[in-house]
């Protein structure tokens, strides 16, 4: 014969007791996902930060110009000057050049153009060079027109007629190479600058031989 069991005296555990305990134990596993969570983030915004502060430094102080460790090589870029002749970037080797890559249809290029215009004029001789070279399908009829406009008057045009701007890998114009005496790219600057600003002009002296340096 079957017996029964004695009913317990025990009172029975109120309901969700069993999920409240579930959850002090999840507890300890929940603060530290949280806290993983947490450390990620800061690390993300400190990360953030130094890359921020790496940019900035990148630029040569007030300039903006990102100077390179060492300079590179440049492949041979080759364009077209005013009278239609073609040319490239190894005829001023010997001076230190300022390539301005550009277009009329660029708001900030057209901001920027007078102050290379500007820094020629400071500095434009034996040793030093702004050049200038549209991408713009018009070619020189437009670029005149636009010279014209501004009073520019110590630059000469030139144009990307071979298309190798891409060379340069550029991510957008204004894109401007501080070049060395060698032909090699000293710094960058992509976006636009005062180029006749005297910490800019202080910049480009560097790269001047001493002797004759105006």
């Amino acid at each position: 014969m079957n017996q029964r069991s004695a009913p317990s005296d025990a009172p029975a555990p109120p309901a969700g007791a069993g999920a409240k305990r579930a959850d002090v134990r999840n507890r300890p596993v929940a603060n530290r996902r949280t806290l993983i969570a947490a450390f990620g983030v800061a690390a993300l915004l400190v990360g953030a930060q130094v890359y921020r502060r790496r940019l900035a430094s990148a630029g040569n102080g007030a300039t903006g110009v990102a100077i390179h460790s060492r300079p590179r090589e440049l492949p041979l870029l080759r364009f077209t000057d005013e009278t239609g002749a073609s040319t490239s970037l190894a005829t001023f080797r010997g001076r230190v050049v300022v390539l301005n890559v550009w277009a009329t249809w660029c708001l900030p290029c057209r901001e920027e153009m007078p102050t290379l215009d500007r820094l020629q004029a400071a500095l434009g001789g034996p040793n030093f060079e702004v050049v200038t070279v549209s991408i713009d399908k018009g070619g020189l009829p437009v670029v005149q027109a636009f010279f014209r406009q501004i009073g520019v008057k110590h630059l000469h045009p030139y144009f990307d007629t071979y298309q190798e701007g891409a060379a340069l890998g550029a991510a957008g114009i204004p894109l401007t190479l501080l070049i060395d005496r060698d032909g090699r790219e000293a710094g960058r600057k992509l976006g636009p600058a005062k180029w006749d600003d005297p910490q800019m002009i202080r910049l480009i002296r560097q790269y001047l031989p001493a002797v004759g340096n105006r």
